[in-house]
């Protein structure tokens, strides 16, 4: 596996068949959803270097917590194949509980280094976001 990993937060990813696999964890299910972010476009893109072009904001929800997660991943690589928009970095926030307020720094996806296969669309098999000892963390597959 290979990303980032700390003892308060991190991601890494893993090939899955014809998929990626992607586990990230953190204090807060914001900061968990967060890393499976930064873990979503680490698996295909290389940010260094790219500048940001400007902030997208949206909310998601209301959903379980692991929808939550599906909507955020979706909204990445949404962005991704609509406007060729890179996210660069992701800000979750809570919103009333079951909701989560987005706010990805984006930048040009030209601009990025290729390191992998595009993201397709996010499985709902084996999803998994959950808080166990303090810790959240999850589980999930993107087909490439």
């Amino acid at each position: 596996m290979a990303g980032e990993t700390n003892a308060a937060s991190g991601h890494r990813t893993a090939p899955h068949t014809a998929d990626l696999r992607i586990e990230a964890w953190a204090p807060t299910r914001e900061g968990c959803v967060a890393e499976a972010v930064a873990g979503l476009v680490d698996a295909f893109a290389d940010r260094a270097g790219v500048p940001p072009l400007g902030v997208r904001e949206t909310e998601i929800g209301p959903a379980a917590d692991a929808d939550l997660l599906v909507a955020a991943l979706d909204e990445v690589i949404y962005r991704l194949d609509a406007a060729g928009e890179l996210v660069l970095a992701a800000d979750v926030t809570a919103n009333d509980g079951d909701r989560l307020r987005l706010r990805l720094t984006v930048g040009d996806a030209r601009r990025a280094e290729a390191t992998g296969a595009v993201p397709k669309a996010v499985s709902l098999h084996s999803l998994r976001l959950a808080e166990e000892n303090g810790t959240w963390a999850c589980l999930v597959t993107v087909d490439v």
